[in-house]
């Protein structure tokens, strides 16, 4: 897209007056960043419309993709380059005074999403508007996000994640796309005159919910992917005139102030009863919003309901929104006057379902009674759902009493998501070849071998023009010189760079360029927080949400050996290395706060001798999230990949890190095998239990006090937790650990241990050799190709939606 100078200002001058009554000269710098945001939005805006005016004369299908969390990351800067637009605006507001840069700053990043599924999401509609296929996002809007994270003496406090004063610019609001969401109170069954069933709610709650589209753009697509955000308020007829009347305004808003709760947080706390009801409702808003938009939408553009299949794929992202499958039915069925048969065909035909866990605490369940309290239609249709599948299952596999109880929906009092979503579903995949491998033989082995076509495998991918272009400048500059830019349409051009692996040159510059990043970061994280980082020491990160499987404990570990080892001789000759932390620990997860504070303290503890903090260093960046993570990762050296064998689906941080020439300390878990398969193992340092040997262990038996009383170095590290640090003690880690004799270190911390330290060795080694080292960070970034979203949404659209792109000449 093309745009002079002037074009630029005027827009900009013309959206100061409009909405602020300012010009250039006396505008604040936060009016000029949304007076910048909303004419970006307005650009997007009219590319859309033409999109969409080329779509329907083609009479294209289209994807929807439900998800509780996008993780998206700052809009500016992404939406400028992917427009080509970055140079134009930079002169344009260089011309009245402005720095575009400090602009990127001004912007928060958007509160909504947390971890790998979000950011997941958010990647996949950048691709789906680069390769020009039609594409819409739904979630909820949600006011506060997850939380902010402040580290206060140590320990996480949640704070509410303002965003909005910033992300609302990037909004336009849908009102002629509400609808009425209804929960709780009962269903009354009545028939029609022609003798068919009707059904009718009486009391509970009705809801509006209210869209904001927020568009996102692809580099080089003329499409535009649109994520649609859900508001909630009480239906129009909840204001209560007589309380508030005669002054009782609290109880007269009260169902309107229920209402907005739905959209206060992302995941709320489900540790109470209440908590798990709000979840619940949000699920339930999500999916039956987006899906009355969906049908509506679709009448409008073909004139009947008929054509649905042929037009509409709708993806389940993780088991949040698998109520959209007894939701369609319900629309379906009540709404459109569809017989069961035909609704369960259309049904079976447009939805489809990605797992993104095999652990059995994560495949969602909820409380029959809770659903049915709740959600008392759809608790119904639940009800024939599965009464129907258990016939069909039955007859295949007759008498087999526990592959039916392990097939159905309902069990012990609950309804399981995750069979509800597969059962439901034309297509089901895995995220990495291990993972699909997973659900095959173990967690999903009945569905599959009750229908084995509809399950599949697409190993995930990431935003490469994002991740490389935009984060890491100066090695985009650098592949560019060296291959052209070719890689940034298709990104397996990276493997081009493989030609220069020897060439001394280039691999210096690759050195330097990470070590300019390392010095970026260190000054950013000396501004952000006054932590002093050596800019000369190894830069060891591991980024992940705090979880008990992701195992930044044995990270802790490895980096407690290596302190005592200082301790004991301060004067040792090895080499500098700081250990960076990036997470956040949800905040009714004790055990995971406990991890932040046990990392603050070994740092403060780290800090209190000048020569073993010149050798080792740990820190733990406050308030991870994308914007973070692009300053950081571009800066890292080392990958820390480190879950237990057999519970990581796929992970997407590794492939950042490998196409930022990071090299991946790792277990043979998640896409890391399909990582290691492209670099060979000689450019990836793998470790620990593989995930068949893991089962083995439980199978035989797995005994972590034995690791304690028979390996000297790991009985050190515990028992230093149980002395602690910084004048606190963590025996509570150390018992977690060791003190249970039956079911001690579930996720084999203590197993993994001693072979993880060897790979930290043989690392360390090697770190000696410069040019050994970037040579095998340059073979790594050029196999980061096959793990683009690009590679990702072709699959999809070929193997899962059908979906074609839509070309405009």
């Amino acid at each position: 897209m093309e745009m002079t100078v002037k074009q630029v200002r005027d827009t900009i001058a013309g959206k100061l007056s409009r909405y602020y009554g300012a010009s250039v000269k006396n505008a604040e710098t936060e009016q000029v960043y949304k007076a910048v945001a909303m004419s970006v939005r307005d650009i997007l805006m009219e590319r859309k419309a033409k999109f969409n005016a080329v779509l329907r004369k083609a009479g294209g299908k289209r994807v929807y993709y439900l998800c509780m969390e996008f993780l998206i990351g700052r809009n500016l800067r992404n939406n400028l380059s992917n427009l080509g637009l970055e140079d134009v605006f930079q002169k344009a507001l260089a011309a009245d005074g402005f720095d575009l840069s400090a602009l990127y700053e001004t912007e928060a990043d958007p509160g909504l999403g947390n971890g790998g599924l979000g950011r997941l999401a958010a990647c996949f509609m950048d691709s789906l508007a680069a390769l020009n296929y039609p594409a819409m996002g739904f979630t909820l809007r949600y006011e506060y996000g997850l939380f902010k994270q402040r580290i206060v003496d140590g320990r996480q406090v949640e704070l509410p994640d303002e965003w909005m004063d910033t992300g609302e610019a990037w909004m336009a609001p849908r009102n002629d796309r509400t609808f009425k969401v209804h929960l709780g109170g009962e269903v009354a069954e009545t028939r029609t005159e022609d003798g068919r069933l009707q059904f009718e709610y009486t009391g509970g709650t009705e809801l509006e919910a209210f869209p904001y589209d927020l568009m996102l753009s692809g580099e080089g697509g003329d499409a535009v992917s649109v994520l649609r955000l859900w508001g909630v308020r009480a239906a129009s007829n909840a204001f209560d005139m007589m309380r508030f009347t005669h002054g009782d305004y609290a109880a007269a808003l009260l169902r309107d102030t229920e209402a907005q709760l739905l959209t206060k947080v992302l995941y709320p706390s489900d540790d109470h009863d209440v908590g798990r009801t709000l979840r619940l409702s949000q699920q339930y808003v999500l999916v039956s919003a987006s899906l009355q938009n969906i049908l509506k939408e679709h009448v409008l553009y073909f004139g009947s309901i008929e054509s649905l299949p042929d037009k509409t794929a709708i993806h389940i992202n993780d088991t949040h929104p698998a109520l959209a499958v007894p939701e369609l039915m319900r629309l379906l069925l009540d709404e459109h006057g569809f017989s069961w048969e035909k609704a369960w065909d259309f049904t079976t035909r447009i939805l489809n379902y990605t797992n993104h866990t095999v652990m059995a605490e994560a495949l969602e369940k909820w409380s029959e009674e809770l659903i049915k309290t709740r959600l008392p239609r759809v608790h119904m249709i639940l009800r024939e759902i599965n009464n129907r599948f258990l016939r069909e299952e039955w007859e295949r596999f007759p008498n087999d009493l526990a592959r039916q109880e392990r097939m159905s929906i309902f069990g012990q009092g609950q309804v399981r998501m995750a069979n509800l979503s597969v059962i439901g579903s034309r297509r089901v995949n895995g995220v990495s070849a291990l993972h699909s491998d997973i659900i095959k033989n173990s967690v999903f082995r009945d569905f599959y071998e009750m229908t084995p076509d509809k399950f599949l495998n697409v190993t995930n991918g990431i935003a490469h023009r994002r991740w490389l272009c935009q984060a890491n400048p100066r090695l985009n500059g650098l592949i560019t010189d060296l291959i052209g830019d070719g890689f940034r349409r298709d990104a397996s051009e990276l493997k081009k760079l493989a030609k220069f692996q020897n060439d001394k040159n280039v691999l210096k510059e690759l050195a330097g360029i990470k070590a300019r990043n390392k010095i970026d970061f260190a000054d950013f994280v000396k501004h952000e927080q006054g932590f002093t980082l050596n800019p000369d020491a190894r830069f060891d990160t591991q980024i992940k949400r705090l979880h008990e499987y992701k195992r930044q404990l044995l990270n802790v570990l490895k980096i407690i050996s290596l302190y005592l080892d200082l301790r004991d001789k301060p004067d040792a000759d090895v080499r500098p290395q700081a250990f960076i932390f990036g997470a956040k620990a949800a905040a009714s997860y004790s055990h995971a706060k406990r991890i932040i504070a046990l990392v603050n303290a070994l740092s403060a503890q780290i800090g209190q001798s000048r020569k073993i903090k010149e050798k080792l260093d740990v820190v733990f960046l406050e308030n991870y999230n994308v914007t973070r993570a692009e300053r950081l990762i571009p800066a890292s050296e080392v990958s820390q990949q480190i879950s237990l064998a057999g519970k990581e689906a796929s992970g997407t941080s590794n492939m950042k890190f490998m196409l930022n020439g990071a090299l991946t300390l790792g277990t043979l878990d998640g896409a890391n095998v399909e990582m290691c398969e492209a670099v060979g193992r000689d450019n990836i340092f793998i470790f620990g239990l593989t995930a068949g040997e893991v089962e083995e262990q439980w199978r035989k038996g797995y005994f972590a006090t034995a690791h304690y009383t028979g390996d000297g170095r790991i009985r050190r590290v515990i028992d230093a937790l149980k002395i602690g640090f910084s004048g606190e003690s963590f025996a509570d880690i150390a018992n977690y650990l060791v003190a249970n004799k039956i079911f001690s270190d579930p996720y084999m911390c203590l197993a993994d241990f001693d072979s993880y330290m060897a790979a930290h060795a043989a690392l360390d080694a090697l770190y000696g050799d410069a040019a050994a080292w970037n040579k095998k960070a340059l073979i790594n970034i050029s196999e980061a190709g096959r793990f683009a979203a690009d590679r990702s949404i072709g699959e999809y659209a070929n193997k899962v939606w059908g979906l074609k792109p839509i070309q405009i000449k």
